[in-house]
């Protein structure tokens, strides 16, 4: 794990503790819910075009088809093209 990682989670499970009112015996529970909430805020990191998050939602199966395949229309364009 990152440094960077930990204190974010370490910091992010401490302020659902003191939200909750500081209870006794539920560090484990902060943990593990920031260590979600982590991973789900590393899945929407984007590069700057993009590029990344459409292959992490094509990989998650989340992305419409109209982005998986060229589309009809885009084909017969090419097609119309490449004959002239």
């Amino acid at each position: 794990m990152s440094h960077n990682k930990d204190a974010w989670v370490s910091q992010r499970a401490y302020s659902l503790w003191e939200s909750e009112g500081r209870p006794e015996g539920r560090g484990e529970s902060h943990w593990m819910q920031a260590m979600r909430e982590f991973e789900q805020l590393e899945l929407t990191k984007a590069s700057p075009d993009g590029n990344d998050l459409i292959e992490k939602l094509k990989a998650a199966g989340r992305l419409m088809r109209i982005y998986d395949e060229p589309t009809l229309e885009v084909e017969n364009e090419r097609q119309r093209k490449a004959a002239l």
